[in-house]
């Protein structure tokens, strides 16, 4: 802004001269046109990453890929050979169809499929759209006006996810809502060798976009659940007919309408007005009823769960077989009947029932919509039936923590994750310093360390070892009959400066590797080998990936 302010005000300005008859007027309407072209990719690279996260994998490090892939689709569409680009841009459509469908498909194991076809949607169509940018550039005298509405539509994309989308929509709405845009913007090149001037031919494909909405209506009142033969056949006559109507704008955007709302979509408008759906800055939760327990999801993961029978029994990862359990249920023993206890994350407000008259207890936990959740809601009664006086602490663990006094507590629960996103700064020598400071000098810390995709052993394993901490691993392997009572297989890692403290709560621990032989059993941790503790400066969650069970 301020060298736009002084090249206006310079009395000395050059400018290049055009050649005669070079040089157009290029009115708002094309500018306009070119931010819509950049916005969409660019929001749906974003929405594409919190689709992938929130409702397929909550795998670290996911969003670099569609990142890539974004970026990727501007060397191909801006490319001097126009082969692929033209290729990509026939196949927009089609793909923007097939793949456009599923974006409310549930994947379940077969998370790998709706993620490649996400990734091939926002390639295709990022390709397809910079593509048009390409072909209706101006001449190279206003391309400075080109790059610069480029940029605003990109910006405009970024903030409707990053800012707008959190606070007006409960679930990812934004992505749904940029696949229809992608669709209406599409370049007026069909699958059908058709004359798109023709207005016969355009009110046919008007006729068709209109029949396509109509089906997927049809079928969605009359099928109620959520797969059937009758949905499926109408989904595939409705997929034809968006192949049929590709380069006619409305009619395709009709019928791709008509897919989202027929596979899925319906279904997931009622589960966001039913108030079940909430969201933050920090994600997406769900809670589901089936009448016999109520439970909280966050994306993918499971954060807690309540049983109506047994209302103030701890489940899910918290059960007495725990490590935390264990910890907890233990601590009048191991501290007395005064015990200090915190616990970072607050979920459902599971670990408040194992509080005892007498302790004193503390969560700490960054979103306010959890609190809402478990307290003023009341949608679990956990904190309401258990501690309904308990303090609550909002902000950053690591903030709020370093403001307690040194050594307020006898056991400090960290239990903080997003999904299965790792809080790296909750896991850094840093952190573990602040752990310490507000430890007494026999405390326990106990950390939770479930993951499917990372192992965290060898990182906590490198942070005992490097700063006197004394640890012991609990895997807890609830049986079938458990599990069919809400108990979650965990891992938990106990840490103390105090050998004879750890060694109170554990026993003798077993140091033969994966030997989980019953339910009072500790381990010892792997050897971090060559992990370095993390740092503030420096984590990575790349060595500790397992591949395997992301493949």
């Amino acid at each position: 802004a301020l060298c736009a302010v002084q090249i206006w005000r310079s009395p000395t300005v050059t400018t290049e001269v055009a050649e005669p008859g070079e040089r157009s007027t290029i009115g708002w309407k094309r500018r306009l046109y070119w931010i819509a072209l950049a916005a969409v990719p660019s929001g749906l690279m974003l929405s594409t990453t919190s689709h992938l996260t929130t409702d397929l994998m909550a795998m670290p490090l996911l969003w670099v890929i569609p990142l890539g892939i974004y970026l990727l689709s501007f060397s191909v569409a801006f490319a001097e050979d126009r082969m692929f680009a033209n290729i990509f841009t026939r196949m927009a459509p089609l793909v923007l169809v097939i793949a456009g469908s599923f974006v409310f498909i549930v994947w379940g194991k077969a998370a790998i499929n709706g993620m490649v076809a996400s990734l091939s949607l926002l390639f295709v169509v990022a390709v397809s759209l910079h593509a048009e940018m390409y072909r209706t550039r101006p001449p190279a005298t206003e391309l400075t006006s080109f790059y610069l509405m480029m940029s605003v539509g990109g910006v405009i994309g970024g903030l409707f996810c990053a800012i707008l989308a959190p606070l007006v929509f409960n679930w990812t709405w934004e992505h749904p809502i940029l696949i229809l845009a992608a669709a209406l913007l599409m370049p007026k090149t069909g699958l059908i060798p058709l004359n798109h001037d023709n207005r016969k031919i355009a009110f046919a494909m008007a006729v068709l976009g209109v029949v396509a909405l109509t089906l997927a209506i049809y079928g969605v009142l009359t099928e109620p659940e959520a797969i059937t033969v009758t949905k499926v056949v109408l989904a595939a006559a409705i997929m034809a007919i968006g192949a049929a109507t590709a380069g006619f704008r409305l009619p395709f955007l009709l019928a791709v309408a008509g897919l989202l709302t027929i596979n899925g979509g319906w279904d997931n408008l009622k589960k966001s007005t039913d108030g079940s759906r909430m969201r933050s800055y920090f994600g997406t939760y769900t809670v589901t009823d089936n009448g016999r327990s109520r439970w909280l999801m966050h994306g993918t993961t499971m954060h807690g769960m309540q049983l109506r029978s047994e209302p103030t029994r701890p489940i899910s990862y918290y059960p007495v077989t725990s490590g935390v359990g264990i910890a907890l249920a233990n601590a009048p023993r191991l501290y007395g009947s005064n015990a200090s206890i915190g616990v970072v994350g607050l979920g459902t407000g599971t670990l408040a029932c194992y509080r005892r008259p007498g302790q004193y207890w503390q969560f700490f936990e960054i979103d306010p919509l959890v609190i809402e959740i478990a307290r003023e809601r009341k949608i679990f009664s956990f904190l309401e039936r258990c501690a309904p006086d308990v303090e609550i602490t909002l902000g950053d663990a690591r903030l709020t923590l370093a403001q307690v006094p040194q050594g307020k507590f006898d056991i400090l629960a960290l239990d903080a994750f997003s999904s299965d996103s790792i809080p790296l700064h909750l896991l850094t020598k840093e952190a573990f310093a602040t752990y310490r400071r507000a430890l007494k000098p026999d405390g326990l810390l106990l950390v939770h360390i479930s993951n499917r995709y990372i192992d965290l052993n060898p990182v906590v394993a490198a942070e005992a070892k490097a700063n006197g901490w004394y640890a012991a691993l609990r895997h807890d392997s609830p049986t079938e009959a458990l599990m069919n009572k809400g108990d979650r297989a965990s891992l938990w890692i106990a840490l103390s400066p105090d050998a004879a403290k750890l060694a109170q709560l554990t026993g003798k621990v077993d140091t033969i590797k994966n030997r989980y032989r019953d339910e009072e059993q500790w381990l010892a941790l792997d050897p971090p080998g060559k992990t370095s503790p993390w740092t503030d400066d420096y984590a990575s969650v790349l060595p500790h990936l397992s591949l395997w069970k992301i493949i």
